[in-house]
């Protein structure tokens, strides 16, 4: 697998778009996840709440061959 790489939060819309992801938190926390919807632990965000949430406690977005993951930013 190639090594991951911080990307944008816009070009993380972009993957979710294609992939079907929506922005989420694990419900009663400000954990973030990716979510394709139908779980009742995760609640849907805006994107806004998402970069903001994510902003705010340090992370970022890295990607690898269209996989996203949530890390604290190196």
């Amino acid at each position: 697998m190639p090594a991951l790489k911080q990307i944008s939060f816009e070009y993380a819309r972009q993957i979710a778009a294609v992939k079907g992801l929506q922005p989420s938190k694990v419900r009663g926390t400000n954990t973030l996840r990716f979510t394709k919807g139908g779980s009742e632990k995760l609640q849907v965000i805006t994107w806004d709440e998402f970069e903001r949430t994510a902003s705010g406690r340090d992370l970022a977005v890295y990607e690898s061959g269209g996989w996203m993951k949530l890390m604290r930013r190196h």
